[in-house]
């Protein structure tokens, strides 16, 4: 059974608003949200905290990778891979590549089971193929990509559930331990008016006020 609910989420101006909403049985729950705090990236760590890493601490990090991971505020292209830094939980952390495939537009039909919150919403799938960069245990780890609109702004609603056969938003599964693993998943989102034309990540400290986006 898929869960479906709409969250429409205050508007902002500028590119790299996280929005997110907390689950629940609700559906069709409203609420605004207040733009995060900004924070700069941490420091690089000292060359034995590295060396304490490589050799194996209680973290539960994977190992150390060898690729460069991309910048915050990088703008790429649809096919692009990008290699970033995700956390899924506070013990579950690592290196993921992101290869944001298509980005789709869909008919407004295709939202009928969000209710009629969604009238007049067309939605767009940004799919994508996910890797595990350095062999950290991201198993059952989730991953959703927010839509971006033509100026830059986001679409200010997020969309909690798929379609399924059109934008089936799958997880990880618990193989998703090793360098090299994959899947493929697609994040649904929405918009009333101008064409969504881009997809951003903007986890974490270092991307949410400056996140990478790809354009379509």
């Amino acid at each position: 059974m898929h869960k479906r609910r709409i969250v429409f989420a205050a508007m902002v101006a500028t590119l790299g608003l996280g929005l997110s909403a907390c689950g629940g049985d609700e559906e069709g729950s409203a609420t605004a949200q207040d733009p995060p705090a900004s924070s700069s990236a941490s420091a690089p760590a000292s060359e034995s905290e590295s060396a304490d890493s490589e050799d194996g601490d209680d973290s539960g990090d994977g190992a150390a990778s060898d690729e460069e991971t991309t910048e915050p505020g990088t703008e790429l292209a649809v096919g692009d891979r990008a290699v970033l830094p995700f956390e899924y939980t506070s013990d579950k952390k690592g290196t993921i590549a992101i290869t944001v495939t298509a980005i789709e537009e869909g008919a407004e039909s295709d939202m009928a089971a969000f209710g009629d919150k969604a009238k007049g919403m067309k939605p767009y799938f940004i799919k994508m193929k996910v890797e595990n960069v350095d062999g950290a245990d991201l198993s059952y780890a989730t991953l959703k990509l927010n839509g971006v609109l033509e100026g830059g702004s986001g679409t200010g609603v997020v969309l909690i559930g798929d379609i399924p056969g059109k934008c089936d938003n799958e997880g990880a599964d618990n193989e998703f331990t090793t360098a090299g693993a994959s899947y493929e998943t697609c994040s649904l989102t929405a918009t009333t008016g101008a064409p969504v034309v881009g997809a951003q990540f903007d986890e974490g400290d270092a991307y949410s006020d400056n996140p990478v986006v790809w354009a379509s």
